[in-house]
């Protein structure tokens, strides 16, 4: 704990007459939590000792005789909430109040020990990722499972079907939404407060936003790179901003991949690289001007891919998203600028330090702390290991012809492909203690109860297709 870091937050609390203290974590699976306590409760002590908590009723935390758990505020990630009065705001880490040690399935410890490991290994100091967090906002969301009924339904302005809104002259056809203006793009205003309140209370340097390719309201706001266990506490603190912002208006955001049938779903393209002081790993005078380090880290996350899925597109839905004909890539190859491809080298500056990684397929469902930890642990266990990706794939992978098709590695069809995919391969993430075999049951166990779930309810469509059979 930085003392002197946590003595600024108690003279903030005291100068700007801070009246709350908001203690945020999130659960395994990605969702923030939070406590609040009055700011008088607050203090040096609190920072030394944490705040004790029932973790019982955490999801896949400890069960209800193992209940106790402690929270110890960041004081480095101390912000004043925007959208509450007077609180202040700090990411925790968890503790086992009875060891006194860090609690195994807090994610943000599984992010801290991934930065750790690649210390140790001495290949590079730090690892940057830059995730573009793609979104909907909605006007309206119905949605609802019964005893004898299931549907859902969602409206926008900007929708090219108009349900409430059919005096709207300005809709984005199908597909149609790439960077059209207002009053086309009516998410404008909404996306720019986002950025504002980020930018302005929560740290996060954003680079631009812009209407996405669906209807509908898709967007998504790039934020500025940064190291492993920041940049997933930023991507926490984006999600909420823009969940926020929306209610304000009395709209409804979502990250979830797949909302729309036959439009463009919502993915979190994940910048990718390795540094050593301040020279980029990643960075030479091979393919695409990439080094033959990240030829090896590529390696390590295509051998991992179809694992990896299982904790960087950890739901059903995300599988909806994951199909041809919607820039969602399925294939596991790699290349320079082509969108197709599992992941992309971008070619936007012939700098050095700009020379980094796209990889494409992960979506914002993903558990930030998990999902950055798994692609660093995936690539280090290609360059230890010397995995070579093989050629790069420069075509239009979805309009090859069958005969091409089958000599690139596909990315799994569903969740339950990708948890046996984890199954068999997971030794990897195991690595300098990194996960741990029990985190990775547990995930694996809880992710086939929601796909249970779903097994045994009928879809909607179901009714459509089968009905009069």
């Amino acid at each position: 704990m930085n003392q002197a870091k946590a003595q600024e937050v108690l003279d903030l609390v005291k100068n700007e007459g801070i009246e709350y203290v908001d203690l945020r974590f999130s659960d395994p699976f990605g969702q923030w939590q939070h406590l609040t306590i009055p700011a008088y409760e607050l203090s040096m002590d609190t920072f030394e000792n944490g705040r004790g908590f029932d973790g019982s009723s955490i999801r896949g935390w400890q069960s209800i005789n193992e209940s106790d758990m402690l929270a110890f505020p960041d004081p480095e990630t101390c912000f004043i909430d925007p959208f509450m009065e007077n609180t202040i705001v700090m990411i925790c880490d968890i503790y086992d109040p009875i060891t006194r040690e860090r609690y195994g399935r807090d994610t943000r410890y599984i992010a801290q020990k991934a930065e750790q490991y690649l210390k140790q290994t001495g290949i590079g100091d730090v690892a940057y990722f830059g995730p573009e967090a793609e979104f909907f906002i909605f006007d309206s969301v119905e949605f609802g499972n019964t005893g004898n009924s299931s549907f859902w339904r969602i409206d926008s302005e900007e929708g090219w079907w108009n349900r409430e809104f059919t005096s709207s002259g300005y809709k984005i056809p199908n597909k149609r939404g790439y960077f059209p203006t207002p009053p086309l793009d009516k998410t404008h205003d909404l996306r720019t407060e986002m950025v504002t309140i980020m930018s302005k209370y929560m740290g996060i340097t954003v680079e631009l936003h812009h209407h996405e390719v669906a209807t509908a309201g898709q967007a998504e706001i790039d934020i500025r790179y940064n190291s492993l266990v920041k940049q997933a506490d930023n991507l926490f603190k984006y999600k909420y901003t823009v969940r926020q912002v929306a209610a304000k208006y009395g709209k409804f955001a979502t990250f979830m991949p797949k909302v729309l049938p036959n439009d463009n779903g919502s993915g979190m393209h994940t910048h990718f690289s390795i540094w050593k002081g301040d020279q980029n790993l990643f960075a030479g005078s091979d393919y695409a001007g990439i080094s033959e380090i990240c030829k090896y880290a590529i390696g390590g996350i295509l051998k991992h891919g179809p694992a990896l899925a299982a904790i960087t597109n950890p739901t059903i839905n995300s599988y909806h998203r994951l199909v041809p004909g919607f820039e969602a890539p399925v294939r596991l190859a790699y290349s320079a600028r082509n969108r197709s491809a599992s992941i992309r080298i971008p070619m936007y500056s012939q700098s050095p330090k700009a020379k980094r990684i796209e990889i494409r397929f992960p979506d914002p469902t993903s558990n930030p702390y998990l999902a950055f930890a798994a692609i660093l642990m995936a690539a280090i266990d290609g360059i230890e290991n010397k995995l070579n990706p093989g050629e790069p794939f420069d075509k239009d992978i979805y309009s090859l012809p069958p005969e091409e098709l089958q000599n690139i590695p596909q990315l799994p069809g569903s969740l339950e492909e990708s948890l046996k995919a984890l199954e068999e391969d997971y030794e990897f993430l195991l690595k300098g203690g990194v996960f741990t075999e029990e985190f990775i049951q547990m995930w694996i166990e809880s992710k086939k109860e929601e796909i249970n779930k779903m097994r045994f309810t009928p879809h909607p469509l179901e009714f459509e297709l089968y009905f009069d059979i």
